[in-house]
């Protein structure tokens, strides 16, 4: 399978501030896809996220969640035990992690481990002055204030 490169040249020469989301699309196109484990992302609903990862034989000890500039990592690994001598081997028992990049209002609120499942819970807290919020409009004739919403 051939991979092109995509060029974000005239993405630099006409906008500012954007060099971050270049970087991370260009990132994005050239990165090999891990499939270990498999994970789901979900709208839970507006401004709510979970990701729920399969990590069956890992322990709440085995597991460790990390959160640092906008970029969650996920990781596990598993202490060495006893050498076993196995006839058939399906289930796999390698250390792993995966990042995920967050925006930058998106915080991690929950993380729990169910039935071999991994749950991590997202939201999205926008801040005040991201909201919409309404503005007065006067009317000239009479200077009296209108009340519009900008919603």
């Amino acid at each position: 399978m051939m991979r092109t490169s995509l060029d974000f040249s005239p993405l630099y020469r006409s906008a500012i501030g954007f060099d971050r989301m270049a970087r991370m699309l260009d990132a994005a196109a050239t990165e090999s896809k891990p499939s270990y484990p498999p994970y789901n992302v979900e709208l839970v609903e507006e401004n709510r996220y979970r990701i729920s990862m399969a990590v069956a034989g890992f322990s709440q000890d085995d597991l460790e969640i990390t959160s640092e500039q906008n970029t969650l990592t996920i990781s596990g690994k598993q202490a060495g035990g006893t050498e076993r001598q196995y006839l058939y081997q399906g289930i796999a028992e390698r250390n792993f992690e995966r990042k995920f990049q967050l925006d930058e209002h998106v915080k991690v609120v929950d993380a729990r481990l169910e039935n071999g499942l991994l749950h991590i819970e997202l939201e999205r807290e926008l801040p005040e002055a991201m909201k919409p919020r309404k503005i007065a409009i006067s009317n000239a004739d009479s200077g009296t204030l209108l009340e519009q919403d900008a919603a």
